[in-house]
């Protein structure tokens, strides 16, 4: 390849990358640096591959230089408080995590997290409309729930920092707790059970996986709920029990990120946020889920495309050790295209017309998935029996250093790109605060760099065994 066209590639994505006009100086960096090593490589036709190391390289270096850096202080009433300064842009973020999730709910009072994230938005004590205000000061907002946290952000023109910190303080001050806003909220995640997780082809993979794999744990039930009776029969008081239990100043984090400075942000949680009383936080105590000593098995049927098979294996929680080894044991196995589940079940035997691998990384110990969906004519016993002869396969041989430095190349190119963007800098100083050290934040390409080929196959032949292993088979109805 002659330098000429080189620059061209490297010109194509200048344009791409500048159109954020706040990360300009980082991506000049960054294509300098692509140039400058398509051009020592250019003898390389795999030009993806070096792009992709190209990318890790000029990520590690960054990672090095430019940790997210924050200020951190506790207000009177227990809320924890993470300043990330960044004035190369115009505006800010505003992230709050509360420490609460599906684990966190009664069994017979199931999907109660999600549905208070959707009653947020239905007004607060003396905010009637959330959104309305927000949208006159250029912000936007959104939320989301998982199995371990409900987290909430806006972001905004720095200017109007002030509205962020009046509608999240309020909120959390207390809701409007008005009966027609529970009626109206109830309907919508309803619905919305319906739509993604009843009426949608495999919508339902879920709400039968998680009680195959977990028995005890409360991971055994999706975030949507059990089942909808449980958000049908949802009273007030309930309502009220679970808000004044878990939506606490000490129950939560916030970071502010952006165009701030650590004394204004300090002078506004204490004019919005520490008047408000800290509450009794209860001290975790979720059950464990036992060791699973021997294979699980469902067979399901619906009216789907095609046939699927779903295998999930018991793995370490986020933040323990083997995780990350682990993590990138499921992307050589199933990440990519040019993984080892699809070169060889979809590219070269044409089993499977899509199979993939992840882990779930949830706090406690999670999951790691294997999924795909047969072509037709191909059974999924014959599905089965090929995804095992490729774990086999994987287990017994020692993986190369070039496979490896490929998946943590992969691994450091998502991570960096992920913190260009101002509010996944937030996010990820508010998640690790959440699990008990902000530090995370900044030690995860430590992590995946610490990887050796031996944690890889050692962290394998633990986990993907058939003792450890829940299969579901998803039969389409014809």
């Amino acid at each position: 390849m002659n330098l000429q066209i080189i620059q061209l590639k490297s010109s194509q994505l200048y344009s791409k990358v500048t159109k954020i006009a706040s990360l300009k100086k980082l991506a000049m960096t960054i294509i300098q640096s692509l140039t400058n090593c398509f051009a020592e490589k250019a003898r390389n036709d795999n030009l993806i591959q070096i792009s992709t190391d190209c990318f890790a390289e000029k990520a590690r270096n960054d990672k090095n230089k430019n940790m997210i850096t924050y200020e951190h202080f506790v207000l009177n009433n227990g809320l924890k408080v993470y300043v990330h300064q960044d004035h190369s842009t115009p505006f800010a973020a505003v992230n709050i995590v509360y420490n609460v999730g599906s684990r966190d709910e009664e069994e017979h009072k199931t999907g109660f997290a999600h549905l208070f994230e959707h009653l947020m938005f239905g007004g607060s004590k003396n905010i009637p409309s959330y959104d309305t205000p927000l949208q006159k000061v250029g912000g936007e907002n959104n939320a989301f729930t998982s199995p371990d946290i409900t987290n909430y952000y806006i972001t905004l023109p720095s200017v109007n920092l002030e509205t962020a910190f009046w509608l999240e303080s309020d909120r959390m001050m207390s809701l409007s707790f008005d009966q027609k806003v529970l009626d109206v909220q109830q309907k919508v995640v309803i619905e919305e059970f319906k739509q993604r997780y009843l009426n949608q082809p495999y919508g339902d993979i879920w709400l039968k996986l998680r009680p195959l794999a977990y028995e005890t744990h409360p991971y055994k039930w999706a975030t949507i709920g059990k089942e909808i009776s449980h958000i049908e029969n949802a009273v007030m008081d309930d309502v009220k029990g679970f808000f004044y239990k878990h939506y606490l100043p000490n129950n939560a984090n916030l970071v502010v990120a952006g165009n701030v400075t650590v004394e204004q942000v300090k002078q506004l949680c204490k004019k919005w946020f520490e008047p408000i009383p800290a509450g009794n936080v209860v001290k975790k105590n979720l059950p464990i889920e036992a060791t699973q000593t021997s294979a699980r098995f469902l067979e399901t049927s619906a009216k789907v495309p095609s046939d699927a098979i779903y295998k999930v294996y018991h793995t370490q929680g986020r933040h323990d050790a083997g995780f990350n080894a682990l993590d990138l044991a499921s992307d050589m196995l199933g990440r990519s295209k040019s993984s080892r589940l699809y070169n060889q079940l979809v590219k070269k035997n044409q089993i499977f017309n899509s199979v993939n691998a992840y882990v779930t990384a949830s706090l406690d110990p999670g999951l790691m998935v294997i999924q795909g969906n047969l072509n037709q004519g191909v059974s999924i016993e014959e599905g089965d029996a090929a995804i095992q002869h490729v774990l086999d396969d994987f287990i017994k041989n020692p993986v190369s250093e070039e496979e490896l430095m490929k998946v943590k190349n992969q691994a450091e190119s998502t991570l960096v790109f992920s913190e260009v963007e101002l509010l996944n800098r937030a996010m990820n100083l508010a998640f690790a605060a959440n699990a008990g050290n902000v530090e995370y934040a900044n030690q995860e390409s430590a992590h995946i760099q610490a990887v050796t080929n031996h944690d890889i196959i050692e962290q394998s032949r633990k986990i993907l065994t058939k003792d450890n292993c829940s299969t579901m088979y998803y039969r389409a109805e014809h």
